[in-house]
């Protein structure tokens, strides 16, 4: 009959199958920081991707010719994505200020009882002539001569391997490309502000 201690002292001694156990305890900590090293280098690439096609196509939105041919503009992008990542859908936003100041800020309003919020009644200067105060001041679409303009794309990305679901996460995400421009002058007219009172 063998004794328990000499047994786990020449368990202890033996040297034989240790690299198999401490690649076993390794291995799986190893594999998924290399697996979500590839999932985030993917989406990076996709976001570069899409970003590339954006900063091509904002060029050319930013022509006189670009108000007939958004469309057109909206399908290059499409194409130059889908090329790399097949049937990702990528929708497109166009929001236009009168300057590179303006882009993402509020409509200018009277703050008559100074609490540095708009309320219902306050005067305010409608700068995309839609009769209502917005807390971002852009118009629908590519604008004016002059104007500038914020042309956003949006992707729908699928994420290829499964460290998402180890995380917690969605199994697709969405990634955006903005660009800011200003448009060449040509000879458009432009909406013209005009303050309100309710």
């Amino acid at each position: 009959m063998i004794r328990i201690p000499s047994l786990l002292r020449r368990l202890r001694r033996h040297q034989r199958g240790t690299a198999i156990l401490e690649f076993a305890l390794i291995a799986p900590v190893f594999i998924l920081l290399l697996m979500g090293l590839f999932d985030y280098t993917w989406q990076m690439y996709a976001k570069q991707v899409l970003q590339g096609a954006v900063s091509n196509a904002a060029r050319a939105s930013t022509l006189e010719t670009a108000a007939s041919s958004q469309t057109l503009i909206d399908a290059a992008v499409r194409d130059q994505v889908q090329n790399v990542f097949p049937g990702a859908p990528v929708t497109f936003t166009r929001k236009s200020y009168e300057s590179f100041n303006d882009v993402g800020k509020p409509e200018p309003f009277t703050d008559a009882n100074n609490n540095n919020r708009y309320d219902s009644g306050e005067c305010f200067e409608d700068r995309n002539g839609n009769n209502n105060w917005d807390a971002d001041q852009g118009a629908n679409g590519n604008g004016g001569a002059e104007d500038v303009v914020l042309y956003t794309a949006k992707m729908k990305f699928e994420r290829i391997l499964p460290v998402w679901r180890m995380l917690g996460q969605p199994p697709e995400t969405y990634l955006y490309a903005t660009t800011v421009l200003r448009n060449q002058p040509y000879n458009v007219n432009t909406v013209t502000s005009k303050v309100i009172c309710n």
